[in-house]
């Protein structure tokens, strides 16, 4: 062959040779595409199993919390309780001393005046003076009258006054001697008592009609 000729046939080859480069077997295309598609695939499902993974640990989190807030909250509760308790146990005690005991001082003071009134009636026997026994018996009267003061005890006025259903006790009715003392106190059987503003014991009293 000429020198032309071999030429020619080598740029042919050449030519040949860059098409199959240029434009490859269909099959490798497929090949290639398929690839492609299972490592996109592999990447999605990684990311769709790293999602659930995530909010798994955020939710487990959350619930730690919870629970570390729950346990403080009962531990709170359980001491309040327990306080509660020792506070109510602790004030039934007091109150019941208060009862069994409150009384003791009142009681002291009745007891200086009873010793007077013992002496009292000792005098009495003894001696013949009258007027000094009288004296003497009022004398205790008026000490016991300012003990009961001191108490926040005060007598209830009746003399004279309208009857007051607050205060008296009509224990008896007698005709007015006077028109105006219609419907008022004529006369006090048993005296009353206040206990500062509260009645002890009402005034039994006659009421004029």
């Amino acid at each position: 062959m000429d020198s032309v000729t071999l030429n020619s046939i080598s740029i042919m080859k050449h030519t040949n040779e860059s098409k199959s480069k240029t434009h490859k077997d269909p099959s490798t295309n497929a090949q290639d595409n398929t690839e492609k598609q299972d490592t996109a695939q592999t990447e999605q499902t990684a990311q769709e199993t790293e999602a659930p993974c995530s909010e798994l640990e955020t939710a487990q989190k959350a619930l730690e919390a919870l629970q570390a807030k729950y346990d403080q909250l009962n531990d709170s509760h359980l001491r309040l309780m327990a306080e509660y308790d020792n506070y109510r146990k602790r004030t039934l005690k007091e109150k019941a001393d208060l009862i069994k005991s409150g009384g003791e001082s009142v009681l002291i003071n009745i007891l200086s005046v009873v010793d007077d009134m013992e002496r009292g009636i000792k005098a009495s026997v003894e001696t013949t003076d009258i007027d000094a026994v009288k004296e003497g018996f009022e004398l205790i009267h008026s000490k016991f009258l300012a003990f009961l003061k001191q108490q926040g005890v005060s007598s209830i006025e009746t003399d004279g006054l309208p009857f007051d259903t607050d205060h008296h006790e009509a224990i008896a009715t007698v005709p007015a001697p006077e028109e105006g003392l219609k419907g008022k106190v004529l006369d006090c059987v048993q005296k009353g008592y206040f206990l500062h503003d509260k009645v002890i014991r009402f005034a039994k009293v006659v009421v004029g009609e």
